[in-house]
C-alpha cells in the first residue's frame, strides 16, 4: 500500500496515512451490529444471584467498556493515531520508561507505590485533538495536570514523540488499589498495541501472564520490555522469557531487554538502553502501513473475541431464565397444594362439622327451610321475632357460620402455601436472595379479602338461584325469602361429597326434616337442577379461591418477572453477535477473513 500525505486531515496533523483508505460497506454493517450488541449488553441485568451471574456481570461490563472505549471509536476512525498502552506490574519501571522514550519527565516515577495517580497519555501536538476530545476512552475526563480524580486522564503534548502514535502510562495491573487494577484492565482493552513491562525478578508472576493470555486471546498486538536485568544474566533470563512466550503462543511478540543501569539527573534511562526501542517506535509512527496493520490486527482480534463472549453471556441469561422458572414452579407447587386442599375441603364434608352443622340442623330442624319456600308468612314472622328479640334468624346464623368456615379454610391454606413457598425459595441461593420477611406469611389483608370473597360468592349464589327459579311458582310466591332459603341449601350442598342436601346421617340425629327440605327443593328445581346448581356454585367458589391464591402467589413470582424479560435479550445478544461476526469475516481486516 502506497503511503501519501493527506494535508486536509487536520485531526491527525497531516501525518502519513495509507493511500486509498476507503470505507467498505461491510464497515457500516459492522458498526450497526456493534450498536445492536452494545444495546443488548446494556439491557441484560442478571438479577438472580447465581455463580454464572457474577462472571457474566464482569464480562459484560468489560465488553461494554471495550465497545465504548475502543471498538466503536476506533471503527469510526481506522486512520486515527495509534494508542500504545504501557502496562505492567508494580515497580516495573513503566513511568521511567515512558519518560525515557519521550526524553522528558512527563509521568511521575518514584519508589512509593502506587506511583501513578491519574494515567498519563503522551502524544504529539498534532494528535492532541484526537486524544483530547474523548473519542477513545470517552468515560475519562481529560486534564492537563496530574490528578487524583478516579476518572481523570492527563494528556500531555510533546514534539519529542512523533505524530501518529501516543504512549499511555497505565496504573499497575497488580496495584493494591482496586480502582487502579480495574482502570489498568480498562486501558489495556483500549490499546492498539500493549507494551508490557516486567522485570528480571517478576517476569514469571502469575497475574501478568493471565493478562498477557487475555490480550493474546483478544488479538491485541503485544510488545514486551524486560527491565532491570543484571548484565551477567541477560542471556539466560531473556532465553527463559522467550521460552515462556513461545509456550504461551506469544513467541512472535517483539522483546526489548533493558539491562540494569543508573538514571541520569532527570531520572531518565540512558540512550544506550532505550535507543533501540525509541527507534522502533519512531519507525512505527512514521510508517502508516505498519500502523494500519497493527490497528487492523488488534481490531480484528477484539471483534473476533466478541462472539464467544456474547454467547457466554447469553448462556448466563438462559441460566437466569431456567432458574426463574424453577423458582416459579416451587411457588406454583405450593399454591397448587393449597387449591387441592380447598377442593378436598369442599368434597370431603369437613366444612359441615361444628358450627355449620349445628346451624344447618337448626335451620332445617325448625322447619324454616320448608316454610320459607312455601310462604311469605314464615319470613314476615321471623323478621318480627328477630326485630323484637334482637337475635339473628336461623338463616342468618347459618350464612355466617358457612362464611366463617370458608374464611378459616382459605386463611389456613394461604398461610401454609406461603410458608411452603418461602421454604422452597430459602433452600435455593437465588431464591433466598429475593426473599422478604413478610413473604413467609400470607398477606396482611388476606382475612379481609377472604371475607369479601365469601360474601360476594354467597350473593352470587342467591342471584343464581333467583335466575334459575324463573317462573317456578313455589319460589315466586316466597320471593326473596324463598330465594334465600334455596340459596342456603345450595351453599350447603357445595360442602358435601354429593350433589344433595345432607342426609339425616350427615346432619346427625333429630334432623328428620332435612329429607323433607330436600324433597321440596327437588320439587321446585328438579333433581338434576339441584345437582347443576350445586356444581356451578362449587365451580364459582373454586374459581374465586384460585384467584385469591394466585394473587398470593404473585407476591413471589412478581420478583422473578424481570428475569423472564431476559428471554428476548438473550436472543438479541446472540443475533447481534452473529451479525458482528459475519460483518467481520466479510471485512477481512487481516486479509484472511478470520
Amino acid at each position: 500500500m502506497k503511503a501519501v500525505i493527506d494535508p486536509s486531515d487536520r485531526t491527525g496533523g497531516g501525518q502519513v496515512r495509507p493511500a486509498n483508505l476507503e470505507v467498505p460497506p461491510q464497515l457500516g454493517r459492522l458498526a450497526t451490529g456493534l450498536d445492536r450488541l452494545r444495546a443488548a449488553l446494556g439491557a441484560v441485568s442478571y438479577p438472580l444471584e447465581l455463580p454464572s451471574a457474577v462472571e457474566a456481570r464482569r464480562v459484560g461490563s468489560a465488553l461494554t467498556a471495550q465497545l465504548d472505549d475502543y471498538l466503536l471509536p476506533r471503527l469510526a476512525r481506522l486512520d486515527a493515531p495509534l494508542l500504545v498502552v504501557v502496562g505492567g506490574s508494580t515497580g516495573a519501571g513503566k513511568s521511567t520508561l515512558v519518560n525515557s522514550l519521550v526524553q522528558a519527565p512527563v509521568s511521575t516515577a518514584g519508589v512509593l507505590r502506587p506511583t501513578t495517580r491519574s494515567p498519563v497519555l503522551v502524544t504529539h501536538p498534532d494528535d492532541v485533538q484526537w486524544f483530547g476530545r474523548g473519542g477513545l476512552l470517552p468515560g475519562l475526563t481529560r486534564t492537563g495536570e496530574s490528578s487524583n480524580a478516579p476518572d481523570a486522564l492527563q494528556v500531555i503534548a510533546t514534539p519529542t514523540i512523533g505524530p501518529g502514535l501516543a504512549l499511555l502510562d497505565a496504573p499497575d495491573i497488580d496495584s493494591v488499589v482496586d480502582h487502579n487494577r480495574k482502570l489498568a484492565a480498562q486501558l489495556l482493552a483500549a490499546a492498539d498495541l500493549w507494551l508490557f513491562v516486567t522485570t528480571a525478578a517478576r517476569y514469571a508472576d502469575a497475574v501478568p501472564w493471565e493478562l498477557l493470555t487475555t490480550a493474546r486471546l483478544r488479538g491485541t498486538v503485544i510488545a514486551l520490555v524486560l527491565d532491570r536485568v543484571p548484565p551477567d544474566a541477560v542471556s539466560d533470563i531473556a532465553a527463559h522469557l522467550g521460552e515462556m512466550l513461545t509456550a504461551n503462543e506469544l513467541g512472535a511478540a517483539p522483546l526489548f531487554v533493558l539491562p540494569e543501569t543508573g538514571l541520569d539527573q532527570r531520572g531518565l534511562l540512558p540512550d544506550s538502553a532505550v535507543g533501540p526501542m525509541r527507534v522502533w517506535f519512531a519507525q512505527l509512527a512514521g510508517d502508516a502501513n505498519a500502523r494500519f496493520t497493527v490497528v487492523r490486527q488488534t481490531l480484528n482480534g477484539a471483534l473476533a473475541a466478541l462472539t464467544p463472549a456474547a454467547e457466554g453471556l447469553a448462556d448466563a441469561v438462559d441460566d437466569q431464565i431456567r432458574t426463574a422458572r424453577a423458582l416459579d414452579e416451587r411457588v406454583e407447587a405450593a399454591y397448587r397444594t393449597a387449591r387441592r386442599v380447598t377442593e378436598d375441603g369442599l368434597r370431603d364434608g369437613r366444612l359441615l362439622r361444628g358450627e355449620v352443622l349445628a346451624r344447618w340442623q337448626e335451620f332445617v330442624g325448625t322447619g324454616d327451610l320448608v316454610r320459607g319456600l312455601e310462604s311469605r308468612i314464615g319470613h314476615l314472622r321471623d323478621k318480627l321475632v328477630s326485630a323484637v328479640s334482637g337475635r339473628p334468624t336461623s338463616s342468618q346464623n347459618l350464612r355466617v357460620a358457612m362464611e366463617s368456615q370458608l374464611v378459616t379454610l382459605m386463611r389456613g391454606v394461604a398461610a401454609d402455601a406461603a410458608e411452603q413457598a418461602f421454604g422452597a425459595w430459602q433452600a435455593h441461593p437465588a431464591g433466598e436472595a429475593l426473599l422478604k420477611p413478610d413473604l413467609q406469611h400470607a398477606s396482611a389483608d388476606l382475612p379481609q379479602r377472604a371475607d369479601r370473597l365469601v360474601r360476594d360468592w354467597q350473593q352470587w349464589v342467591l342471584e343464581l338461584v333467583r335466575t334459575e327459579a324463573g317462573d317456578k311458582r313455589a319460589v315466586a310466591r316466597g320471593a326473596a325469602y324463598a330465594v334465600n332459603g334455596a340459596g342456603l341449601a345450595v351453599m350447603i350442598t357445595v360442602f358435601t361429597t354429593t350433589a344433595f342436601i345432607p342426609t339425616g346421617l350427615e346432619v346427625a340425629a333429630g334432623a328428620g326434616t332435612a329429607v323433607a327440605g330436600q324433597k321440596v327443593l327437588e320439587a321446585v328445581f328438579g333433581d338434576q337442577a339441584i345437582r347443576t346448581l350445586a356444581a356451578r356454585a362449587r365451580a364459582e367458589l373454586l374459581t374465586r379461591v384460585e384467584q385469591l391464591l394466585a394473587a398470593e402467589a404473585a407476591r413471589f413470582t412478581e420478583l422473578t418477572e424481570v428475569v423472564h424479560l431476559e428471554t428476548a435479550r438473550s436472543t438479541l445478544l446472540r443475533e447481534s453477535a452473529a451479525e458482528v461476526e459475519k460483518a467481520r469475516e466479510e471485512l477481512a481486516l487481516t486479509g484472511s477473513g478470520s
